[in-house]
């Protein structure tokens, strides 16, 4: 498997998948306090921008516009993310009652 063919199955079943999530995270603790927090908007912002980013490498690597060293320290960058996410927990600004 290519640097390109695994850092496109990383966005698309993992990366894209968990930012859906945080989204729906979001969205729920909106829903259940009626109100959305700044900090939960600018996650909201962050999350968007981050997934558009992720679409435009996916569009790269369709039309073969990006090198395999690109994705390969893409696929570095994201793991690495990753591993430090697991650590974090974000409240988006929520407070437990």
């Amino acid at each position: 498997m290519s640097y390109a063919e695994e850092l496109e199955k990383l966005i698309k079943e993992t990366v894209i998948p968990d930012i859906d999530e945080s989204l729906d995270a979001i969205f729920e603790e909106i829903a259940d306090n009626k109100e959305a927090t700044e900090d939960a908007k600018e996650e909201i912002e962050e999350l968007r921008e981050f997934k558009a980013d992720l679409q435009d490498v996916l569009d790269d690597i369709e039309h073969g516009d990006i090198e395999e060293d690109e994705c390969k320290e893409l696929i570095d960058d994201i793991k690495e993310a990753q591993k430090h996410g697991d650590e974090v927990e974000e409240d988006f600004g929520f407070v437990e009652e």
